[in-house]
């Protein structure tokens, strides 16, 4: 999943678990052709020290090395394809609910020269036997999934004992609303930031597969996050040592201003100065967040939440 800021707002719910999993895969089904590109998911230098950076806030540096890890909901592969390029992990097995997303990670992978296991599969039920893999892990995944102690149940059986799970980029409650702020400003000052940059108003058009795959996206996010009600599901799932920790919060401001302005514009239009200065400036401020307010600030006011946990050996 996405490296940057992911819109983490909690939809109200659709009526039942099976209508939430229909919806997520009908819309990462459309939206997995261009996902990488719409979220600038990076494969270069960039994108493993996003990856890595968060490995190394919960589990430490150096992190240490899993043979065999689990990636749920992996869309396009950006987790677990990284993980393996970095030698973190030695055998990668993916799954998503979507087959558009599993078919993109396979392509990715075959470009990258990794070798990845995959499967369509929900969280809740996973096709593996028990104690099969030293590391879960996922990326903005968890708040797509209807019942996550059901999943964390799952992540607990097929983990061997002293394995872990490690889940990033889940959205947190009060983040999300923080953000409003700044995607509110955006929009305001939207027309006269395209008229300084020379660009156009954005089609009626979406790129995330089309107006009927558009229409579902408000559906897919079902969750957003106290720090207690992410620690719930993995400590009632039996899991030791539970971590809760939050990340990005100027970055989350900043990078959302630029993404809403930046939403309403023809992406063509958009100068490719304005590009590096908006991608530069998120990086910049992600060492902010890091060297900052990371761990001395609580961790719902951050806009994003990781979870680390251990299964008792």
């Amino acid at each position: 999943m996405s490296p940057f800021p992911t819109t983490g707002s909690a939809a109200a719910e659709p009526e039942t678990a099976e209508r939430i999993r229909d919806v997520n895969t009908r819309y990462h089904d459309g939206a997995a052709e261009h996902y990488d590109a719409k979220w600038g998911i990076d494969w270069g230098e960039v994108g493993s020290d996003q990856v890595l950076q968060k490995v190394h806030k919960l589990l430490g540096k150096p992190s240490p090395r899993f043979e065999r890890s689990l990636e749920i909901g992996a869309g396009t592969g950006y987790f677990s394809l990284h993980l393996l390029k970095a030698g973190l992990i030695g055998h990668a097995t993916a799954t998503d609910i979507s087959p558009g997303m599993i078919a993109a990670l396979e392509r990715n992978a075959e470009t990258l020269g990794l070798e990845v296991e995959t499967a369509v599969a929900g969280a809740e039920q996973l096709p593996f036997p028990d104690e099969s893999f030293d590391l879960v892990c996922g990326h903005a995944i968890l708040h797509h999934i209807p019942d996550l102690e059901k999943a964390f149940a799952e992540f607990h059986r097929v983990l061997r004992p002293g394995g872990v799970v490690l889940f990033a980029g889940e959205p947190s409650r009060n983040g999300d609303k923080l953000a409003a702020v700044p995607k509110g400003a955006a929009l305001r000052v939207a027309p006269l930031w395209r008229r300084l940059v020379g660009a156009g108003p954005a089609s009626t058009g979406h790129d995330d597969g089309g107006e009927e795959n558009h229409a579902l996206e408000h559906l897919v996010d079902v969750h957003a996050f106290i720090p207690v009600e992410l620690r719930q599901p993995a400590t009632a799932a039996g899991f030791a040592s539970v971590d809760v920790q939050g990340e990005e919060l100027a970055a989350n401001w900043f990078g959302w201003f630029n993404r809403a302005m930046e939403a309403t514009a023809n992406p063509d239009d958009i100068p490719w100065a304005w590009r590096r200065y908006a991608f530069r400036g998120y990086l910049l401020f992600q060492q902010l967040d890091r060297r900052l307010l990371e761990g001395r600030l609580p961790a719902g006011v951050f806009y994003n939440l990781m979870i680390t946990a251990t299964k008792a050996g």
